[in-house]
This record gives structure tokens, sequence and C-alpha cells, in this order.
């Protein structure tokens, strides 16, 4: 089969297409026939290092998150069957993941009728970082919740899900998504110098909770960079008035330095809640454009520039 790889660590340059043989799945694992693949920043900081000491030695795969049909069932496998469309994470401690024509994954659900694969696959951590985010921050119905970088997919994802959760929310975008935030009934303004006293006009009363979904700007495993998130946690703070009030996804650094909250424990135990919002339309990731395998190197550079105007796929 065709797949991604990558010999060492490094820039995405380093990524190879190449025939590779079929992985088989392992108990509690299904193997499906990738119809598309989700590319994330998190695969950039993996093929630069991230996790290297926990994961066995190179070659490894490239693609965290995954749609296609069920090709293969492991042992102890139930509530599937082959031909089944899924989505969801993929395995990627192997020398193959989810950039290939089949992919292990290790939990699914079932991709929804009126649901494309394109959608599907762009689904997973998304959905998945913004609904621990919300869980972990707290944020209560009735409660006003300003998201910074809602422009992103998590961030959207995370405005989503929590106005259907009945939480106000004040989004910070730039133009590229603000009309669809605003369209789904969150308040929206701009980040940038000045951004403190728009939301303050937008809420006269408090900021109950912050979220920060802005991208990192280099390695995600480091606690000596500089803040990517552009000095916006204090501005975070003080619209809330109280760094407990605030969670970042991405920006850890500055984030033990001020007292934020963080979150990086991913579960994938809410799949089939997340399929069920998805179908009801509820959940949507704007799915930018799609590439194909050979074309990695590009989509890469566009993923980077933290301007890809949506979710970047690979199509098999």
């Amino acid at each position: 089969m065709k797949a991604l790889q990558f010999d060492q660590f490094g820039s995405p340059d380093v990524i190879v297409l190449r025939h590779v043989p079929q992985p088989e799945p392992g108990p509690g694992q299904i193997r499906i026939a990738v119809r598309v693949c989700g590319l994330t920043p998190a695969d950039w900081h993996v093929v630069d290092g991230l996790l290297a000491d926990h994961l066995p030695p190179l070659p490894r795969g490239l693609g965290l998150e995954v749609a296609g049909t069920v090709d293969a069932l492991g042992e102890g496998v139930t509530g599937v069957r082959i031909g089944d469309r899924v989505f969801g994470p993929a395995a990627f401690d192997g020398p193959t993941a989810g950039a290939a024509e089949y992919a292990l994954m290790p939990a699914w659900a079932r991709i929804p009728e009126g649901v494309t694969d394109e959608q599907a696959a762009a689904l997973p951590m998304a959905a998945e970082t913004a609904w621990r985010a919300l869980d972990d921050l707290g944020v209560q119905p009735g409660e006003l919740l300003l998201v910074h970088g809602a422009g992103t997919t998590v961030g959207e994802a995370a405005v989503r899900i929590a106005l259907h959760r009945g939480i106000r929310v004040i989004a910070t975008a730039g133009p590229t998504r603000a009309a669809a935030l605003k369209e789904i009934g969150a308040q929206v303004t701009t980040y940038g110098e000045g951004m403190t006293e728009r939301v303050s006009t937008l809420s006269p009363g408090p900021v109950d909770r912050a979220l920060d979904t802005t991208p990192t700007g280099g390695r995600i495993d480091r606690a000596d960079r500089p803040s990517p998130a552009g000095g916006s946690l204090p501005a975070l703070i003080e619209l809330t008035g109280d760094p407990d009030r605030v969670l970042t996804v991405s920006d850890f650094a500055a984030a033990a330095e001020l007292g934020v909250r963080i979150t990086t424990e991913i579960r994938y135990d809410r799949m089939n809640e997340f399929a069920r919002l998805a179908g009801e339309g509820i959940l949507v990731v704007p799915v930018a454009r799609p590439y194909t395998l050979d074309q990695v190197q590009e989509a890469a550079k566009l993923s980077q520039s933290r301007r890809p105007g949506g979710k970047l796929v690979l199509v098999l």
C-alpha cells in the first residue's frame, strides 16, 4: 500500500511517500481503507520529534485522524462490521499512521448520513480538544465564555459546543470565519490591539471564563520558548479577573508563568457524541481544501502559515 513515512526528525521535507506492507489490527483495533486523513499542527510537531522518547524507533507514519471504510477487525472488536463508514483517531505508534491507504484505529464512530468523509475526518482532534477544554475549564450554561482564536478549527468547535450547551459566547476571530461564527450565535470581534476594550464593550458584565485556542508557533514540548499567543493570556486574565478562569490549549509556557489552566490528556470516549452532533449539523469543522498524498509538503506549508482557512485534509 502507499503511505507517508519519515525516517528522521525535522521539517515536513523529511516526509516521503512509499509502498509498504498493510498493517494488521491488534486486539481492540480495526483497520480501515482510508478515504480521507485530516492534517493537524500536531502532525508537524510529531515529525519534528515530539514524543520521540515515547514511541518505537523510526520509521514512523503521519496522520492522526481518519475517515474510511472498515476493512478488518482485531480480536475482541464488536459493534462494527466490515464495510461500515467510520471516523476517529488513527494509531500512530507504528511505521504507518493515518496518511496511508490502510490505517489502524483504536477508537471510532460511524459516520452519520449526510456527513461526508472530508467532514468526518476533520472532526476528531478539533472536537475532542474543544470538548475537553470546556469540561476542564468548568464553564456552565448561562455563563459568558470568551473563545480567543475562534477562527481555528478547535476554536470554532469550542464555540459550537458551548452554544449547544447553553453558554453565551464572545469569539475573537479574523475575517475568514467571523461571519460564520456570527451566524451560529456568537458575538464576534477581532483580536489584536484593543481586544480587551472591544470585548468589554460587547459585554457590560464580566467574562466568566476564557478559552485560548490560538495555534502554537513552534515545538509544543518545550517550556523555554516565547509565548506564541502574542501576549494574549494577560488580556484574558484581565477580562475574567482570575487566571484560574482561563485555559489555553497551546501556550503552555506562558500558562506556567501566569497560573493559567492547561489541558493535555487526550480522551476519545465521546466519539459517538461527536458523530451525533455532526449528524444534527451542530458540530461542523470547516474544510479548507483537499490534497493528495504526494502534495503533503504543500499542505504542510499552508498549515504552518497558521492561516489555512479551515481544516486541511489528504484525500485518497
